[in-house]
Formats: C-alpha cells, sequence, structure tokens
C-alpha cells in the first residue's frame, strides 16, 4: 500500500505529491518522503541538502529561484506550519511548457507536497502568516549557477492570490523576460 498519491499538473514532470495521513484521536501519522515509493514516480530519491524556511508575513513572496545546469535540481517542497501558494514556472526552452507557471496551495492542513524538478523555476507566497517550508532537494546548491525570474514580470503573469506585502529586494531585482 503506498503511502503517497500523485497528482499529475498541466506542466508535464511537475507534480504534486499527497501524503496519506492515518489518524486517530491523537493525531495522525504519515509518511513524509520514501524513496523506494516515490521512486515509482520518477524520483531517484537522494537527498544532497534539506532546508527550511520560515516567512513571518503574510502575503510575502520568495522566489522565482533556480539552478541552472548541470547544477538544476529537483525539490520535494512541503509546508509544515500555514499556507503558501506555491508556484513553479518551466525553463526549459526546448519544453511544450515554456514559461508556463503552475501553483498550488501547500498546507500543514492538506499533506501535499510539490515535485519540482531541475529546469524550473520556484517561489511561493505566504497566505497565512508564520509559514515555514521545507525543502528536500537533490543536488547541493552552486552559487555560481544560481539564477532567478522577476516574479512580479507580466510575461509570466503569475496570479498571486494575495496583494504583495514583502520582496526581497533580490526577487524584485531579477530582470524582465
Amino acid at each position: 500500500m503506498s503511502r503517497f498519491n500523485r497528482i499529475q499538473t498541466p506542466l508535464p514532470d511537475l507534480i504534486v505529491i499527497e501524503r496519506k495521513q492515518m489518524g486517530d484521536e491523537r493525531g495522525f501519522f504519515s509518511r513524509f518522503f520514501c524513496r523506494d515509493e516515490l521512486g515509482d514516480f520518477g524520483v531517484d530519491g537522494s537527498v544532497a541538502q534539506i532546508n527550511h524556511t520560515l516567512t513571518r508575513i503574510k502575503g510575502a513572496i520568495r522566489g522565482m529561484h533556480f539552478q541552472r545546469a548541470p547544477h538544476d535540481e529537483t525539490k520535494f517542497v512541503s509546508c509544515l506550519s500555514g499556507a503558501v501558494f506555491d508556484v513553479a514556472v518551466d525553463i526549459r526552452p526546448d519544453s511544450p511548457t515554456y514559461l508556463q507557471w503552475h501553483g498550488e496551495i501547500l498546507s500543514a492542513e492538506n499533506a501535499c507536497s510539490m515535485m519540482i524538478p531541475g529546469g524550473f523555476a520556484h517561489g511561493f507566497q505566504t497566505l497565512t502568516e508564520d509559514c515555514e517550508l521545507f525543502y528536500l532537494h537533490d543536488k547541493f546548491y552552486a552559487p555560481g549557477s544560481e539564477g532567478g525570474l522577476n516574479p512580479l514580470d507580466p510575461r509570466l503573469a503569475i496570479a498571486w492570490p494575495l496583494e504583495v506585502t514583502q520582496m526581497s529586494e533580490r526577487d524584485r531585482a531579477f530582470s524582465l523576460l
């Protein structure tokens, strides 16, 4: 019995993973990650790095970040506290969905994670105060391969659900397409 449900998005290779929770009056148990089971979804299961973020302000945007090849990475993104609108943009030039985006609400309550493959930019907007995200990466961070898209670029036309309350100067400074 798999502890995960795979939900295909409109963008090839971008998937949502729903963690099945088994619970009773005490709470619940769920498997957060399993190399064997997630391997069935096309994930090789290697974890090189684990990152954790806290964003305190509702409406804040972080992103849209990526790593260039050969350091492009698969990210397994989960929300541990609060709720976010998590977004991935296909930046693979040969893809039929090049520069298209897809967003999902990730929250502590819905037990969903986004599996974002290499060749995608990633970012999110907080829908509540005090959002904590947990990231599993299959490759190590390589500062020289870092890149980003401006999350407010009209060409991307990401439909952020809330008014933007906070964004880093670095993210605002990313060039428009």
